[in-house]
């Protein structure tokens, strides 16, 4: 004798029943997908400080700002711009190209690339903030994901931008789009990442993320290489693409910058053409869309 359980006199109806009766759904009556509206903004101008390394990016502590090239560093004092020390390493040295940097505990702790080189390698290289002199270094070495141009601390580890070039200083089998945004614990093991919006990587080309930092606001914030102007992103609920969800039109171009440790709302960045340090007040920007949320 055979027997039928529930669940399996169940499964019977179900396959017996015509396809006339069942629920259908209409694949295109489904609607594509629209990306959230982007907020735009501005950034209120603040303090602009002469200085000879702002070519890079600029870092901020309490008491100094660090304007940063290649293979130098500026320490300046941040009331009055004074240069008050410096590092200054060597043409095509081992740091050649330092990029993005921020300030914790007494330390600087810089992005560094061989940009622009190929293949590409990175390293992270740190200096003591009160001799200026290195401390320590972490080569991350030959990393498919590209150069890294930024990094922040997240949670127990990391975030981290790479970027890929769509011009001569790029790999030729890679172009911008492959930029991105990645996560690693402490040891620098990758535990995941996102890319960037294709409609961001299109306003960034033939560059892409030149800086990047996570706002206390919980939202991530990145510069491109030339263009005035600061976006927003937050992190997906589903997917593996950020969300862009502002736009703040601010007076420096681009590049590395810092947010002010006594100040959550100010930003340290550049003028590579004019070779300032300048300081912004960012607008708020609340986050609405459903599709994302903070990191």
């Amino acid at each position: 004798m055979t027997r039928t359980t529930t669940r399996g006199a169940a499964a019977l109806l179900l396959a017996a029943a015509p396809l006339s009766t069942m629920a259908q759904t209409d694949l295109r009556d489904i609607p594509v997908y629209a990306p959230p509206p982007v907020a735009e903004l501005r950034a209120e101008p603040l303090e602009r400080f002469a200085a000879a390394e702002a070519l890079q990016g600029a870092a901020i502590d309490d008491e100094h700002f660090y304007a940063v090239v290649n293979f130098a560093i500026g320490k300046h004092d941040r009331e009055t711009g004074k240069r008050v020390a410096g590092w200054v390493g060597s043409r095509q040295g081992p740091i050649a190209h330092l990029n993005s940097c921020f300030a914790e505990g007494g330390q600087l702790w810089c992005a560094n690339s061989n940009h622009p080189e190929v293949p590409m390698a990175s390293s992270v290289e740190v200096f003591d903030t009160k001799t200026m002199q290195h401390a320590m270094s972490h080569s991350l070495g030959l990393v498919d994901y590209g150069s890294l141009t930024w990094f922040d601390r997240y949670g127990d580890g990391w975030i981290a931008g790479f970027a890929h070039y769509s011009d001569e200083t790029g790999e030729p089998f890679k172009d911008n789009a492959y930029a991105g945004v990645h996560t690693f614990d402490e040891r620098w093991r990758r535990t995941g990442g996102w890319r960037l919006p294709p409609a961001l990587i299109e306003r960034m080309a033939p560059q892409a993320a030149s800086g990047g930092a996570l706002g206390a606001d919980g939202l991530l914030y990145v510069f491109g290489h030339h263009k005035p102007e600061l976006y927003v992103l937050a992190k997906p609920k589903m997917g593996p693409t950020l969300v862009h969800v502002g736009t703040i039109a601010i007076d420096t171009e681009g590049q590395a910058f810092a947010f002010d440790p006594l100040d959550p709302r100010v930003i340290w960045a550049i003028s590579r053409p004019n070779r300032e340090v300048r300081s912004f007040r960012l607008p708020e920007l609340p986050l609405t869309t459903p599709d994302a949320t903070r990191f």
